[in-house]
């Protein structure tokens, strides 16, 4: 089949990237407005994003194992339609059964995750499957899309919430959930490419096996740890900006959370024209990365916190992609399984980050340190949880650059075929 024959299963998959962008994105920014609305609390609200994030976890593992038990080009026509049954759960619960808010919180996050889930899973060896001169470019750019779509759910969001009103939070979400049906629609009248569907540990017949294997552990490793970093600062930007800045609700969505997704997205386009070099461009990142959470967590400059906060997009724009990026550089030939293992580590590190930092800043806020603390520095309990929780994020890139030190002379020495 001729590569233009592709073409609009390519453009499936970037509407599909850019319409996912909701269930990451719309959440977070509501996080306050369901404190408000429903008294949920930190910890909870933080275990929403555990929740999606271990779902999205619990759909790429099932793909690491049974990959060959689907029909590929079904589960990509499905998939938008989950996302959109997730999104209506999640409106329309909370808003008929305000006592039972959570509850409708949790289901319909359980629902879009698993949508989520088999986007990162499929879509990325979809493209990646496409023939094309310039795959990694073409990687990049998929993951543009995701952080173009972050930017928009949050100007739409904003503009929205400020003309409307919190309280309609619910006809917003309803907005978002008609979108992934057009991405259906897109993927049922594509044709979709041949995948090499086997399971990554089928490399036992190579040469190497072993040191592939290794490999694919110190992706894992970097994509778990690169992830954290990103997600974050994209979870809880919104939160920090208006209640440890002090930064009003829609000035801090749109100059705050917005800025962030146009650096995540504008830093992915630059590489898709202009990068090269991917390991050297993860590890400066991944230090860039630790300087922008260390200055946020202990600058009392609201003006150098709030760009630091914003800058930590940029820093970490490459970090998911990138390492995707390296392990079709460095470790050729592996198939969906590797990549649902990659989107597994992924995941995990979007799950378990930014649940810390809601654990901390709950735990700092309450205590007597923090009340002391508070007093000296003229800031609020909350607003020392607040940082806290920053300092305690900075450790996932510190870790990230040894890692990739020591990725970086792995493959160095390694020729994996």
């Amino acid at each position: 089949m001729k590569k233009r024959s592709f073409s609009r299963t390519k453009k499936s998959c970037y509407f599909a990237y850019l319409a996912t962008a909701s269930v990451f994105s719309m959440p977070p920014l509501l996080f306050v407005t369901f404190r408000d609305m429903y008294g949920i609390s930190y910890t909870l609200l933080g275990t929403l994003v555990l929740i999606n994030f271990c779902t999205q976890l619990t759909i790429d593992l099932i793909f690491s194992f049974f990959t060959k038990y689907f029909n590929i080009h079904k589960t990509v026509i499905a998939m938008p339609l989950i996302t959109s049954a997730g999104l209506f759960i999640y409106a329309l619960v909370p808003s008929f059964f305000p006592d039972i808010a959570y509850l409708g919180l949790v289901v319909g996050t359980v629902i879009f995750s698993v949508s989520a889930g088999l986007c990162e899973v499929l879509i990325s060896p979809i493209v990646a499957a496409i023939p094309s001169d310039t795959p990694d470019k073409d990687m990049s750019l998929l993951h543009s899309l995701y952080a173009w779509g972050v930017m928009s759910v949050v100007i739409i969001s904003t503009v929205f919430l400020t003309v409307f009103g919190r309280e309609n939070w619910m006809f917003l979400t309803l907005f978002f959930a008609v979108i992934p049906l057009f991405a259906a629609y897109l993927f049922a009248t594509s044709p979709m490419p041949e995948l090499n569907l086997s399971h990554a540990a089928s490399t036992q017949k190579t040469k190497n096996a072993k040191e592939k294997n290794i490999g694919l552990l110190l992706c894992l490793g970097c994509i778990f740890l690169g992830s954290a970093a990103e997600n974050t600062m994209s979870n809880w930007i919104s939160g920090y900006m208006e209640n440890a800045l002090n930064i009003p609700k829609a000035w801090g969505d749109i100059c705050g959370m917005a800025l962030f997704a146009i650096l995540l997205g504008l830093g992915r386009t630059l590489y898709a024209k202009y990068g090269k070099n991917i390991v050297n461009t993860l590890l400066v990142s991944m230090i860039c990365a630790f300087v922008c959470y260390i200055t946020a967590g202990l600058s009392q400059n609201v003006i150098l916190s709030f760009i630091a906060c914003v800058l930590t997009g940029c820093c970490t724009s490459m970090l998911w992609p990138g390492t995707l990026i390296m392990m079709e550089e460095k470790l050729p030939a592996l198939g969906v399984a590797a990549y649902a293992l990659m989107a597994a580590g992924g995941d995990f590190g979007a799950s378990v980050a930014p649940q810390l930092l809601g654990i901390v800043v709950d735990t700092v806020s309450a205590s007597d340190s923090a009340l002391n603390l508070a007093e000296t520095l003229s800031l609020t309990p909350e607003q020392i949880g607040m940082k806290a929780g920053m300092l305690t994020a900075s450790l996932f890139p510190f870790l990230g650059m040894f890692l990739l030190i020591y990725i970086k002379k792995y493959f160095s020495k390694k020729e994996i075929k």
